[in-house]
Order: structure tokens, then sequence, then C-alpha cells
């Protein structure tokens, strides 16, 4: 939401090209308007069913956005004007091939949303695995549909010069009628999206933390003072963190590669052994092998990406 509403060192945010330069597009300013306006509202709710509404307009944001890149895509592939395809990447430079090696587990923060199942399967009505296993496969399609159009119309659009964050393509005209009223339509869509978004992220955060902290002590839901407290603390620091790190890209790396790949993938194969082992149903050979597969890619993707980052950051300076 910071790198889009106001800026980066290379590209302008959304506040700027309104507005021009001033306090207005401070990025400390924007995020804690953005925290108390927004943000701390939704954050503020204890139930997840209560979010039901804001992650379904989020599902439709994300919706409108590759709907309006898919469309912008075809009126310029017709005229003529996308970047022709590169179908092979280049990998002649080393850092192509740092990029390539880091891509993986940037991807994963995509896909990991195994907090959000508790929770959910709670408050699911009628519940049952079944029903559960029925929500987690429609959700999962739904979002490698998203990602595969975003991706597949970003490039058609930009070709090369595609960005990492293709929402940075967007702060220049395409080319075309009415480029920057859809530009700005995609982006400032994105950051509702995001808003919406935070919140069901958010929830299973704090429930986390509070059955760390007191793992004793009534259910958080029972407590109004207890969910208050450790929302504004969690909320504190994310705010700190997001005026402290200059791009999303620097997060996204690192815990990519260490957090999202522990949830993702190390955590699920070794409570899948653990069970299996000490559990009243035992692990097949086959679903043992995959959940040992499993952990050994983990390991050897979290470790590519941690010291491909490392060295990426390093030959970044020396240049």
């Amino acid at each position: 939401m910071g790198d889009v509403m106001s800026g980066s060192p290379h590209h302008a945010g959304v506040l700027e090209q309104w507005f021009g330069n001033g306090f207005w597009d401070s990025r400390k300013l924007v995020m804690f308007i953005v925290l108390i306006v927004f943000l701390a509202p939704l954050c503020a709710l204890d139930k997840i069913e209560s979010l039901s509404m804001t992650s379904a307009a989020s599902v439709v944001l994300a919706i409108l956005f590759v709907t309006i890149t898919c469309v912008v895509a075809s009126i310029m592939l017709i005229e003529g004007k996308t970047a022709p395809p590169r179908l092979i990447p280049d990998v002649s430079s080393k850092k192509a091939i740092i990029e390539l090696l880091v891509i993986i587990p940037i991807m994963s923060n995509a896909y990991v949303c195994h907090f959000n199942i508790q929770p959910i399967y709670n408050e699911l009505e009628g519940r049952s695995p079944r029903k559960m296993n029925k929500v987690g496969r429609i959700t999962t399609v739904i979002c490698i549909i998203i990602y595969w159009l975003t991706a597949v119309s970003g490039y058609l659009l930009f070709g090369k010069n595609t960005e990492g964050d293709v929402l940075t393509n967007f702060d220049k005209p395409l080319g075309i009628r009415f480029s920057t009223t859809l530009n700005f339509i995609v982006r400032v869509g994105y950051i509702f999206h995001l808003i919406l978004v935070f919140p069901v992220i958010h929830f299973s955060l704090r429930q986390t933390v509070d059955a760390l902290a007191f793992s004793s002590a009534a259910p958080i839901t029972e407590s109004k003072n207890r969910c208050l407290g450790l929302t504004c603390a969690i909320l504190g620091i994310i705010y700190m963190a997001s005026i402290m790190i200059p791009s999303i890209w620097t997060a996204f790396k690192f815990t990519g590669a260490t957090t999202a790949v522990s949830l993702g993938f190390t955590f699920p194969a070794l409570i899948a052994l653990k069970l299996g082992r000490d559990g009243p149903l035992g692990l097949t050979s086959r679903e043992r092998l995959l959940s040992w597969l499993m952990l050994v890619l983990a390991i050897i993707v979290s470790m590519v990406g941690v010291f491909g980052n490392i060295y990426g950051m390093q030959d970044g300076s020396s240049e």
C-alpha cells in the first residue's frame, strides 16, 4: 500500500501524480492514516466470519484488476502496440540467474494460507473435513487463475520491461485511450484489495500470538481488552516495519525464503511425518515418501532463497 500510494525511488506514487510532491505523500503519514481509518477498525473484529464481506469484496477487486489488464492487453495486441514476446528468459548474466533462483520463495508468499484454515473451519456452517477440502480446492483454483491471467496480461503489456511488482508498470501511459484513468483504477483498486485482505491475515496472527502468550487464559473472543490490546500492539509493530522497509520486495524475498517456505512446506511435512509415526493412522509408503520429498525440497528452496537474496543484495551494493 505504501509503495503504490507514496511511490519509490524509481516509480511515482498515486498521490504524487494526483497532487504533486508534498507532506501529503509522505509514507509515514499515508500509512498512519490508512492504519487508523481502515485497518484498525477491521482488525479489531474478533470473529473471522465478520470479515466475510470484506474478503468477498477483495476477491471482486482482484478480478477487476485482472479483467482490466486482460482487456487492455487485448486492445494493445490488436493494435500492435504490445511488446514482442520473448519466451526464453535471458540467463546469460549472473544477476538474471540469481533472480531466477529466488523467484520460487517469493511465489511461496502467494500460496501460504494454511494459518487461516483452522479459524475458517471453526466458523464454517455445517463444517466437515470434506467441505473444508472443497473450500480449499476452489480458492486455490481461483488464486491460480488470477495469478496466471495477471502474469500473462502483464507480460503482453510490458514485455521484457515487466517489473516484479507489475503494479509499478502502471505509473506510465499505456498508449491507448483513457489509459491514465485505467492506470489509476487498477492501482487504487488494488490498494483497497490489500486493505480488505490484510485483516484476515492479521486475525490468524493475533490468535497465534494470544495462544503463545496467554495459553492458560480464556479464549480471546471472551476478552475484549486483550483482543484490542494485542491488535494495537501488532498493528504498531507492522506500522513501524512498513515505514522502515524501503520496498515490499525486500520483505517478500526474505519472508518467502523463511516464513512462507516453513508454513507452506516444512511444517506440514514434519507434522505429517510426526502424526504418521505417533498418530492412530499411519502413513502409506507413498505418503511418507512424498512428505520426505516435500521436506527436502523445502530446505533446499529456503537455503537457495536466503543465500541468493544475500548475494543479490551484496552484488547490488557493489554496483
